[in-house]
């Protein structure tokens, strides 16, 4: 459990369009205009997507991302940034871990890694074993920490291996999905079983997927640990879904739920300190020893 609270933004996703919200950022400028009004609102990392300039669609490209980072830190050099390696759309290792080669200033701290494959309502992520292990490997010969994503317990007893096979190391920060209608369900057993087992040396993050998110994120508050939040996983402010947020929105409302149960926002920098991450200002990732 951890005093200060992890708040992990995710403002964009592979989803939502500008059909379905208009407060969706896609363009680079859009991305980081809306990191920017999040940091002052207050977050500790930001989880991002990369969206293609004519299409809107989802890319892997690191020269997309690196606008995306380097926008960011021109005004927030420590703030954690994890750059998403999805396998919705992208089936290739050399597609997946084309984010991981940024260097120097435009370095990702961490990269996210999905621990097996799942199915969402029309679309599957295909993470097979050789795809986790090589995005793992990868990431370790980096210095970019995991974000490790769990969508049900069976994906954490997978870390517990790459952590006997020496690919991922303590400590950990893990996001736990849940409302996903073929995974771990919002409730309070499912998530109680998820975060008991997870190994030792891990901070965590809850989640929900549509209008799951506020009562995952209510639940994270209350119990002690951190949230997952942002438009990616959830376009409505309501779950009447008779109003759509902006990120602000959500951000502002996860403060109003922390502040009452007296819990602050914890700092880039600490986070920086908990994850081994360096100290930020030029310096990204875990030292490579």
């Amino acid at each position: 459990m951890e005093n200060n609270l992890i708040i992990n933004f995710t403002p964009t996703g592979m989803i939502p369009t500008k059909n379905m919200t208009p407060y969706v950022p896609v363009s680079v400028s859009e991305i980081v205009d809306d990191v920017h009004k999040a940091l002052e609102i207050g977050i500790t990392m930001v989880h991002l997507h990369a969206r293609d300039a004519i299409t809107g669609a989802p890319t892997y490209k690191k020269e997309v991302f690196a606008e995306i980072i380097g926008g960011i830190r021109k005004y927030a050099k420590e703030l954690v940034i994890c750059v998403s390696l999805s396998g919705r759309d992208f089936t290739e290792l050399e597609q997946r871990s084309d984010p991981l080669l940024l260097d120097g200033n435009l370095k990702p701290d961490m990269g996210s890694l999905t621990l097996s494959s799942l199915n969402f309502n029309k679309t599957a992520s295909i993470n097979a074993p050789e795809m986790v292990i090589d995005l793992a490997r990868v990431m370790k010969e980096k210095g970019i920490v995991p974000e490790l994503e769990a969508f049900d317990i069976g994906m954490i007893n997978y870390a517990k291996y790459l952590e006997r096979k020496k690919l991922i190391q303590p400590p950990y920060y893990f996001n736990l999905l849940f409302g996903n209608i073929a995974c771990s369900q919002a409730n309070l057993l499912h998530s109680g079983v998820m975060v008991n087992d997870l190994p030792k040396g891990s901070h965590w993050s809850l989640a929900g997927i549509g209008k799951e998110q506020l009562r995952m994120n209510s639940l994270a508050i209350a119990i002690g640990g951190g949230v997952r939040i942002g438009i990616e996983d959830n376009i409505w402010y309501d779950t009447a879904r008779t109003k759509l947020a902006t990120n602000s929105d959500l951000l502002k409302r996860i403060h109003l739920i922390a502040n009452a149960n007296e819990r602050t926002v914890m700092s880039s920098k600490d986070f920086r300190l908990k994850l081994n991450l360096q100290e930020g200002h030029g310096k990204y990732g875990r030292a490579i020893k």
